[in-house]
């Protein structure tokens, strides 16, 4: 996916400068990175600021924004999102006043599943929540409090938004995930696979173990997360969607995980529709996500 040039976020300001006044109904894409003392390298993030973000007028100067932490899926980075088309449908929803201004957050995640891996080699989860998210809300005008604090993610994303936000109900408002890689199968099976060389066992390895370990895996699985945390996660507006025709076969998680919901006695907005696991069922859907986050911060 070829990236955004480090002048991005610069000509987008001369941008603001040449465009007559009326016209400037557009946000801007700042596009950064933050030296992790956890990671121990550089992680680039893109950050979505809404119209208005720039404003030197008293009013808007003092004001504040929520903000959605979005993570991407496999194979992608913290730019996909607006490269695939979501910038302009992000606009397009707010000129059509269907979503408030937030913020939207976007961190590299690599291939980390967005969660500490087995081996403690790579402790992303560490790094997101003590680093990485501070940072953001210091860095930029955002409320840093858990009413105006929501997460969301596709495919990869979308499996790492739930467990962030099924771990740390007292940090997150909303959560939502569309086609999240929820893996029905247990670890055992899926050390086999690994053996086995699949190309989904290549994939889970450098995270899960080689072997999968068993309670690594358990202790950041949405399912016995939702159990273990209940409580708290009947405070926390949660919306997920999957493809019927899932490539990956999600959509078999997707159902466990309402199931599983619907045991614990946890509210939840869930859909199964038409579609694979492709961009292209991603930006259709793209636009209810947001404002299913859009309506949850208006309610707090």
């Amino acid at each position: 996916m070829r990236r955004f040039p480090r002048s991005l976020s610069l000509f987008l300001v001369f941008l603001t400068w040449t465009v007559p006044l009326s016209a400037q109904v557009r946000g801007r894409i700042d596009c950064n990175a933050l030296n992790s003392r956890i990671l121990k390298q550089a992680v680039r993030y893109c950050v979505e600021l809404p119209p208005g973000y720039d404003a030197n007028d008293s009013k808007h100067s003092l004001r504040s924004y929520p903000v959605l932490y979005f993570l991407h899926g496999l194979g992608e980075n913290e730019q996909t999102l607006f490269n695939s088309g979501g910038w302009n449908l992000i606009e397009d929803l707010r000129q059509q006043s269907k979503i408030a201004d937030f913020l939207i957050v976007v961190p590299d995640g690599r291939r980390s599943f967005f969660i500490n891996s087995a081996d403690g080699s790579v402790r992303y989860s560490d790094f997101f929540i003590g680093e990485f998210m501070p940072y953001i809300e210091k860095k930029y005008k955002t409320r840093s409090e858990r009413a105006t604090r929501a997460i969301t993610g596709i495919s990869m994303g979308g499996y790492g938004a739930l467990r962030f936000a099924f771990s740390h109900p007292e940090l997150f408002s909303s959560v939502s995930a569309q086609s999240a890689a929820l893996i029905t199968e247990s670890p055992e099976n899926l050390s086999v696979a690994e053996r086995a060389g699949t190309s989904l066992g290549s994939l889970l390895g450098p995270v899960f173990g080689q072997p999968i370990d068993a309670p690594h895996w358990k202790e950041n699985s949405p399912f016995d997360l939702a159990r273990k945390n209940q409580a708290g996660l009947r405070k926390l507006a949660v919306s997920f969607n999957c493809g019927q025709e899932d490539d990956f076969g999600f959509e078999k998680g997707a159902v466990a995980l309402h199931q599983r919901l619907q045991t614990e006695g946890i509210p939840h907005e869930y859909h199964l529709y038409p579609g694979n696991h492709s961009i292209n069922y991603f930006l259709t859907h793209l636009g209810e996500t947001l404002e299913f986050h859009s309506r949850a911060f208006g309610r707090r």
